[in-house]
């Protein structure tokens, strides 16, 4: 899926090359290579504005991967503190490099938060011809020899996906998570490639990342973090919770926009955000794509993330990531 929209985005480019350039009404800026989560968001997100017309021309997307997010961050923090024309991919991942101060001493509170309009739940992947059928069988492996499995994912080491695998292998009474091994890509498209490439046994990171290499058939997932299982197509995936660990993750997908900007520029963006987030394509791409409805906007969404900061500090402290 996420191929298919380079393909599309890059014959649109060839076009616009070729005969009449288009104006573009703002950029998006996704820090992680193309095929990961933030890449999906702003894609989806910047589409659906220009086709439901809240923007009136289409919007740029720019890919700058690097530091688990935190090269985008500071190049917004630091040369696009006023420019209205720019919003940013973010996610959990972001709140919880911020809150083990991945991002060389920067603050949540230099940015503004826009909000969430959709939640994406971790799951642990395996390629297609795996020896692991379950989530139980990978935990077995890892707590017999943990030397043998090497992880990747989307964020960096202590990073949100990070994270996952370590608090599943906590309620498998797994206590030294030192030795798990994990390797920190850009993006959780290079993780599946990694380990379709057989670099790595297994992958972490969300179920929107891996939607189209599970259709194509190159992996399998393994576990889902969600309550329950996912309906629709979805639904053949069982929970970690449903194989014994009890392991929630939501990963909410949504956008943040420079501090600098005025008040009024916010609450435009916040209204455009918010619109998409009520619209039928949003819909259908939550569905396509196997995320659920989380939908907060404006102000109190900057609230919110501080509040989850503190949150991932203590569950980071807890399991030794940070001091």
């Amino acid at each position: 899926m996420f191929r298919k929209t380079l393909i599309a985005a890059a014959a649109a480019a060839i076009v616009s090359v070729s005969h009449t350039p288009v104006a573009f009404a703002a950029e998006c800026i996704a820090p992680a290579n193309p095929g990961g989560g933030w890449d999906f968001t702003c894609r989806s997100i910047s589409k659906i504005m220009y086709d439901i017309g809240v923007v009136d021309k289409p919007v740029q997307v720019t890919n700058m991967a690097g530091g688990g997010g935190g090269l985008a961050y500071s190049h917004v923090v630091n040369k696009r503190n006023t420019d209205a024309d720019l919003i940013v991919a973010a996610s959990s991942a972001t709140a919880t490099r911020l809150a083990q101060n991945a991002y060389a001493g920067m603050t949540y509170d230099q940015v503004r938060f826009l909000g969430s309009i959709g939640g994406d739940y971790g799951v642990i992947a395996v390629a297609k011809d795996s020896p692991f059928n379950n989530l139980g069988d990978l935990v077995s492996a890892i707590k017999s020899d943990s030397s043998k499995i090497t992880f990747a994912g989307g964020s960096a080491a202590g990073g949100f996906d990070h994270l996952k695998v370590l608090m599943t292998l906590k309620k498998a009474g797994f206590t030294d998570v030192t030795k798990v091994k994990y390797i920190g890509v850009d993006g959780g498209g290079d993780a599946v490639t990694q380990m379709i490439g057989g670099h790595i046994q297994a992958m972490t990171g969300d179920i929107s990342e891996v939607v189209g290499f599970m259709k194509n058939g190159d992996i399998r997932v393994l576990a889902i973090f969600a309550e329950n299982r996912l309906p629709g197509e979805f639904g053949s995936i069982p929970t970690a919770k449903e194989q014994g660990f009890d392991v929630v993750a939501l990963n909410w997908r949504g956008l943040y926009v420079p501090k600098g900007i005025s008040d009024a520029d916010y609450k435009k963006w916040s209204m455009a955000l918010d619109k998409v987030g009520k619209s039928a394509e949003w819909e259908k791409a939550m569905a396509a794509n196997g995320l659920m409805p989380f939908h907060k906007v404006g102000d109190d969404f900057q609230n919110y993330v501080g509040g989850l900061m503190k949150e991932i500090a203590e569950l980071s402290r807890e399991i030794g990531v940070i001091k």
